[in-house]
């Protein structure tokens, strides 16, 4: 290229607005597909990503991976022996120990998403100041490491609801399925709201944890949805309440899928060691709707994540 074509391009590209590296776009579908454009283009990073953030959680771990194993076992060990025999749970819940490492595995990863994407753009500060990459790839990368997780996990269930002969070989798979997607739906919409809030208000990490131990308590994990209905029996508005919390939905749409005892009759030996009948689960009325429209609403709150991401990202150097 000569020297005076070399310059007439320079006077050209002087010429053009000036566009900020990872400016959002105005246009309210072409800011979204445009940020999903890029974690598309990026998604070997992303694989890297992902991959540093699972080495790093077992560095200079003997065991590795299997922690993976280990942590969710105990908790299974400790809520089955102190809320399942020393509170009696287990009396009035047919195969209480795949009710409850059912309920821990789906909470487990939402639990994961949210917590580790809050922190995920703090935790990479040094990458984010020195180069530009979609900003969305380190919450992204946060998921798919619960995700990894996640799956161990199923492993487990898989294996204890085989050797219990409990396997729900049935349409109500698709249940676990969509509480799975409607889970991971929800967590990509706060991991991207959380994290970016995060940058600003350092106390967002403090309330997480607060509120993921509240919404615990108050989802059906520890205790079956007969137990909900039967404090709610005079009270029908408790209920509706309690069902406005997409994760109730999603873990008792959950549990349905893999706990095949909590849809049939069973025969439990109670407290004063006779034999008593167990009625199956009456599930909430209309979990299908329920969770068709919760996941649009859910699609809805990725969008808005995803803007306000948007909107934030471009002072997360400055703040960092």
């Amino acid at each position: 290229m000569t020297t005076t074509a070399a310059q007439e391009r320079i006077r050209r590209l002087e010429k053009l607005p000036f566009v900020a590296a990872g400016a959002p776009d105005a246009t309210l579908l072409g800011g979204f597909w445009g940020g999903v454009r890029d974690v598309i283009t990026h998604r070997s990073l992303l694989d890297l990503l992902i991959r540093r953030e699972l080495k790093a959680r077992y560095k200079d771990s003997s065991l590795g991976f299997v922690w993976s194993f280990i942590r969710p076992l105990t908790m299974l060990l400790i809520y089955y022996v102190a809320i399942g025999q020393f509170l009696g749970a287990a009396r009035n819940v047919p195969q209480y120990a795949i009710f409850v490492y059912s309920g821990l595995t789906i909470w487990g990863l939402y639990n994961e998403i949210v917590a580790g994407s809050t922190m995920s753009i703090l935790a990479n500060a040094g990458l984010i100041k020195k180069v530009y990459v979609p900003r969305e790839l380190f919450p992204l990368a946060s998921i798919g490491s619960a995700l990894f997780n996640f799956g161990i996990q199923m492993i487990v269930l898989l294996g204890a609801i085989l050797v219990t002969g409990q396997f729900p070989l049935s349409w109500n798979l698709l249940y676990a399925l969509a509480a799975v997607v409607m889970v991971v739906t929800y967590g990509v919409a706060l991991a991207l709201l959380l994290s970016a809030f995060n940058v600003y208000l350092r106390d967002i990490q403090y309330l997480v944890e607060v509120a993921l131990l509240i919404f615990f308590w108050a989802s059906p994990i520890v205790y079956s949805w007969t137990q909900v209905q039967t404090v709610a029996k005079n009270h029908a508005w408790v209920a509706d309440v309690y069902l406005l919390n997409p994760m109730s939905n999603a873990i008792l749409a959950f549990q349905k899928g893999m706990w095949e005892a909590g849809s049939k009759i069973n025969v439990l030996k109670g407290a004063d060691g006779k034999n008593h009948a167990v009625p199956p689960v009456d599930w909430p009325a209309h979990l299908e709707f329920r969770l068709l429209v919760l996941f649009v609403i859910g699609l809805a709150l990725v969008y808005v994540a995803q803007r306000v991401f948007a909107r934030l990202q471009g002072n997360f150097a400055q703040e960092i």
